[in-house]
């Protein structure tokens, strides 16, 4: 799969593609399945599919400040979207002047001029130009100038047929916020997945005799919430059971968030300065403060005792 930063960064001899725009945050489930109708009709047209997201993400741009926290960083969409049979990706740089361009100059600047779009999918809700006031019908009217056509896609709802919230970033942001792992699971079509390189921490766990990777995440990342999860350790390709530790460790009076993995049975793991990932299945418990030493011991045992159970 080609990956593009830029508009200058496309083949001078790029010929017609099936387009989809889109931050993607996430690439969950509603969002493969737009892609996938992309692939799908790139195949049928034997052209290529390309993917059109941007950096960083609009709102951070348009109200400084707002940036939303990721699902998944834009290495490991470009990863996803490859899986789905996407050929090429365009991340767009979004700037203030970026922002202003109408509709119209966007789909001649992007679509046109340098991906010549013979098809653009979208979902119904899709929104570009300045102040997002193209619509999927304004494009539609430009693909008829252009000489492209347009694909709506209809979205996935969560819940009983026509009565769910459809999958949506956003959605999967307040999952995650709120600890539930399995419902945020359901959305993406796999586990929330929160990366990062292994740094040096108090190392409290390798004294109780739980050693833990803590993981400096990537800015804005979507952390769950503080607690107890049983997830996986991903470490160079391979997936440990772990039990994972989100919070400020209130045991010993910790004030900084942090997501430390035990690798479950693993003792003998130097991951320091190593990137990893932290994959979450379920939630066990909150976070808590414990009477003694003890106390905390025996629940930590107990969540090891857990995770395992869950993870099988």
């Amino acid at each position: 799969m080609q990956r593009w930063r830029g508009l200058e960064d496309i083949p001078e001899d790029w010929g017609r593609s099936v387009v989809t725009i889109g931050s993607y945050d996430g690439v969950h489930r509603g969002h493969q399945l737009i892609i996938g109708r992309a692939v799908e009709r790139a195949r049928e047209l034997g052209v290529p599919a390309v993917v059109v997201t941007f950096d960083p993400h609009p709102s951070e741009v348009v109200r400084p400040g707002s940036h939303p926290p990721l699902l998944a960083p834009h290495h490991r969409r470009a990863e996803l979207m490859a899986g789905l049979g996407v050929d090429a990706v365009l991340v767009l740089p979004f700037t203030e002047e970026f922002s202003k361009l109408s509709p119209a100059d966007f789909v001649v600047k992007v679509l046109v001029d340098r991906l010549h779009a013979r098809t653009v999918v979208e979902g119904p809700n899709f929104r570009f130009g300045h102040r997002a006031a193209g619509t999927v019908e304004a494009l539609a009217e430009l693909g008829r100038t252009y000489d492209y056509d347009v694909m709506v896609v209809d979205l996935f709802e969560r819940g009983e047929a026509g009565g769910g919230e459809p999958f949506s970033s956003t959605l999967t942001r307040r999952l995650v916020a709120e600890g539930d792992v399995e419902g945020a699971a359901e959305v993406l079509g796999r586990p929330h997945r929160v990366e990062g390189v292994v740094v040096r921490g108090a190392q409290r766990g390798r004294e109780m005799g739980y050693p833990t990777a803590n993981v400096e995440t990537l800015p804005h990342t979507a952390i769950p919430a503080d607690g107890v999860y049983a997830g996986w350790l991903v470490v160079e390709g391979e997936s440990m059971p772990a039990a994972i530790s989100v919070g400020t460790n209130p045991q010993f009076d910790g004030t900084e968030r942090t997501v430390e993995a035990y690798a479950i049975d693993r003792v003998d793991l130097d991951l320091y300065g190593l990137h990893v990932a932290v994959d979450f299945l379920s939630y066990i418990r909150g976070q808590e403060r414990f009477d003694t030493l003890d106390g905390l011991l025996e629940r930590m045992a107990e969540d090891v005792r857990v995770a395992r159970e869950l993870l099988g």
